[in-house]
């Protein structure tokens, strides 16, 4: 998962993009990157680590112009060096840069034939750098001197018609403007917002709302599957639905677990969707246990809150924060390896004793996914005195790896892929556990009354069922191999071999 981020405006954008992408932080602590654009000039500065950490007062002097792009990650596809980090430049035609949050499907396909038949070399194992050749060449094929927005609609076009998977986009093309543009289905979010300046109108496309609204701009509106914005320099915005056919799919674990809970994402409130999923959960145990003994409900910060506290007050129980999180440290199912998540865990949450002495817990998380962080935190309770530990989830078991861009372990590592609830709940040490039933949280997603034109979710992670209807046993045997902490291991081993390296000469 990732969060991307552009702007055309009548200053300088460098600091505008800077403050949307550490409010974009929740969707990628591996990497971050701004590149600017300044007449014909454009300016990267990109590098491993936290917004914070990437950017320096030097460095921002160099982002020049009133046109960029930004971008925080962690590796879905592609390995965690500082090299696969976005945005992604190249200088034919015209001179286009790109970022991009999602992954392609059809990737090993595109890249042999961008080296066939198109004559352009990848030089990363990122799937976004392909991404970025597809565009530019199909805006190249066109042969032409100068392009206008037709030109830039058609190249998306092309780009839908090549391209399978999820993928939501912010590209600018030198002398030009800035492009967004987002796959057939929707999987990925972005939106767009405008505010008028006395230079002119600027405009804003990002991931998430919040990062909109964290700039003083107003939302306009999501940018739909299929379609293509342009801005150009002058701040004339156009807009082209670019697909032949549109599904409006929106990723459902957006809404569970990545987005924040103040954004707004295709006309859904996340945080209204949070407090439905508790009411869900909460009809569900007390259809199933109406005499339960359950004496607190405490939630697993901080993606869990909005949830269990809504599922504390449709029980009727005390709902109450027994841990304190330590901010620093970053999410655990993405880390590399089994052995750093464990220490992670110890390391960024700490139980507050009073809270579970003597007492019935029921332990609130908005998933389970390796089961390695529920596992650890149900004995922190015990550890803290609690008499008995309930988990919950306010989503369904997590049975099948994402492909869309959410880099999940593979099937094997997945706790509930292969286990019912009762074998889950004796493999991370629960004395009971409930999961939501996918019905009940499509529903609380996709509530009557949101002003949404969605009409269903990509659930793969929880059903199988992969929308864009290309996801065969063979690629996902592929991404197993990729995706196990065995693989993680071997490319971390050669990462950090590299650096020694090139350190010792």
């Amino acid at each position: 998962m990732c969060g991307i981020i552009g702007i055309v405006a009548t200053t300088t954008v460098n600091q505008m993009i800077y403050d949307g992408l550490t409010v974009l932080q929740h969707r990628g602590q591996d990497a971050a990157g701004i590149m600017t654009c300044d007449d014909d000039r454009l300016y990267l500065r990109k590098d491993n680590g936290l917004v914070r950490d990437v950017f320096h007062t030097r460095h921002m002097l160099r982002l020049q112009g009133n046109m960029g792009i930004g971008h925080v990650r962690y590796p879905t596809a592609g390995c965690s060096s500082s090299a696969e980090a976005q945005p992604f430049y190249v200088n034919s035609p015209y001179g286009v840069a790109l970022a991009h949050n999602g992954n392609l499907t059809n990737a090993d396909s595109l890249k042999e034939d961008l080296f066939r038949e198109d004559l352009r070399h990848i030089n990363t194992s990122s799937d976004s750098e392909i991404l970025l050749n597809v565009f530019a060449h199909e805006l190249q094929r066109q042969g032409k001197y100068r392009i206008d927005e037709h030109d830039i609609f058609e190249a998306v076009a092309r780009v839908h018609k090549r391209v399978k998977g999820a993928y939501a986009v912010v590209a600018m093309v030198i002398g030009y403007g800035m492009v967004a543009f987002r796959d057939p289905n929707g999987i990925r979010p972005l939106m767009i917002g405008k505010r008028s300046s006395a230079g002119g109108d600027e405009y804003v496309a990002a991931s998430e709302s919040v990062a909109i609204d964290a700039l003083a701009f107003e939302r306009l509106r999501d940018v739909e599957p299929g379609e293509a914005v342009f801005v150009d320099l002058a701040g004339n915005f156009h807009a082209k639905q670019c697909a032949e056919t549109v599904t409006h799919s929106p990723c459902i674990f957006e809404y569970v677990y990545f987005a924040r809970p103040d954004s707004i994402i295709d006309g859904i409130s996340v945080y209204k969707a949070r407090l439905r999923m508790g009411e869900k959960l909460a009809q569900r145990m007390l259809q199933d246990w109406p005499e339960h003994d359950i004496d607190v409900v405490i939630p697993i910060p901080d993606t869990s809150r909005t949830s269990a506290l809504q599922l504390a007050n449709s029980l009727g129980v005390n709902y109450r924060e027994g841990f304190i999180k330590n901010r620093y440290i970053g999410r655990t199912f993405i880390m590399p390896g089994q052995q750093q998540r464990k220490k992670s865990v110890r390391q960024k949450l700490n139980p507050i004793e009073l809270e579970f002495k003597g007492k019935n817990v029921l332990l609130v998380d908005d998933s389970i996914v390796r089961g390695t962080t529920s596992q650890q935190i149900i004995q922190m309770a015990r550890d803290a005195g609690a008499n008995k530990v309930y988990f919950a989830s306010a989503a369904p078991p997590v049975r099948f790896p994402n492909v869309y861009g959410i880099d999940m372990p593979s099937t094997a590592e997945l706790i509930g892929h292969g286990r019912d609830e009762v074998q889950i709940a004796e493999a991370i040490g629960a004395d009971r556990l409930f999961y939501q039933e996918l019905d009940d949280l499509i529903a609380a997603v996709l509530y009557k009354k949101n002003k949404t034109q969605v009409t269903r979710f990509d659930a793969s992670v929880f059903n199988g069922e992969y929308i864009t209807g290309d996801v065969t046993e063979a690629y996902l045997q592929n991404l197993q191999d990729s995706r196990s902490d065995q693989a993680k291991d071997e490319r971390n081993k050669r990462d950090n071999a590299i650096i020694e390296m090139h350190n010792n000469n």
